[in-house]
């Protein structure tokens, strides 16, 4: 698990121009993939972001009960002093929740270190690390930011973008983005990174410099909306739109049977009445 490699990530422009690959730093990019660490810290993070805010009444707080429901003696009854208590449907809980539960987990810190570094290594062995040589966003532009991720083929999946310090500019772009995060590269967290299915890291936050390269205009990239999974809700609605929509064609086809029956029993009633009236005409006779 703790084997030593030099790791490399393909590099690009802000604008999705390829370049030549970049060796990542060895003193966060060394192999190293610790799994029991890593679990160790994100279920700490999960928990330590629960409130513990639970609480339930006992029977002194809930509301009623302050009369006897019956006497003491003489009803055949067991004895009761509170339609509050706890074997009474709406009464009190004994041992409910007070909200004074306190969920929070304590993680050293060279666990959380190594847990990180573990983590920034388990996306760089699959190839999903890429580096950007600079962001320098004058102004906060959603389409630019979303069109760099169309080029580089990752628009549709979980992006994690790290800029070297504080950028409000590349923050805002990507904030309308679902699936993408921005933030510092030494704010990204253990969770953060395992959220992500590809990294955006910005070169100079890794100790790399990279020449500016001129590009010319490139043309934008399309990118193919993909439909949002459905909820029970929306399956059930769905189904339920499909069995009436086919109720409607099949009364529909009916309706349009109807009328042909009809005609074809009109011919039928006319003929009749011509062989009552020959009948006559015999007896006659």
């Amino acid at each position: 698990m703790a084997d030593t490699m030099q790791l490399e990530a393909a590099a690009y422009t802000a604008l999705g121009t390829p370049r030549e690959k970049v060796s990542l730093p060895h003193a966060t990019f060394d192999g190293t993939v610790n799994v029991p660490v890593m679990q160790q810290a994100v279920k700490a993070m999960l928990a330590n972001q629960r409130q513990g805010t639970a609480f339930t009444k006992t029977r002194g707080l809930v509301i009623g009960g302050n009369q006897k429901p019956w006497k003491q003696k003489g009803t055949g009854r067991a004895r009761q002093g509170s339609t509050r208590a706890p074997n009474w449907p709406g009464g009190g809980t004994v041992f409910g929740p007070h909200g004074d539960r306190n969920y929070s987990q304590a993680v050293p810190r060279q666990v959380r270190q190594l847990a990180r570094r573990s983590a920034f290594n388990a996306r760089a062995r699959e190839n999903a690390v890429l580096v950007i040589d600079r962001f320098a966003y004058e102004a906060p532009k959603t389409s630019q930011l979303h069109q760099l991720l169309a080029r580089l083929g990752v628009a549709h999946q979980n992006a994690l973008i790290l800029t070297d310090g504080v950028k409000p500019n590349v923050y805002l772009s990507g904030r309308n983005l679902p699936k993408v995060r921005v933030m510092p590269y030494s704010d990204a967290s253990t969770y953060d990174l395992l959220w992500s299915d590809v990294v955006l890291v910005e070169a100079s936050a890794i100790g790399q410099v990279l020449s500016p390269v001129t590009e010319k205009a490139v043309e934008k990239v399309k990118v193919k909306k993909t439909a949002a999974p459905k909820t029970p809700k929306a399956r059930h609605a769905a189904e339920t739109a499909k069995k009436e929509t086919a109720k409607k064609a099949v009364k529909a086809a009916a309706k349009k049977k109807a009328p042909a029956k009809k005609a074809a029993a009109k011919p039928a009633a006319k003929k009749a009445p011509a062989k009552k009236a020959a009948a006559p005409k015999k007896k006659g006779k």
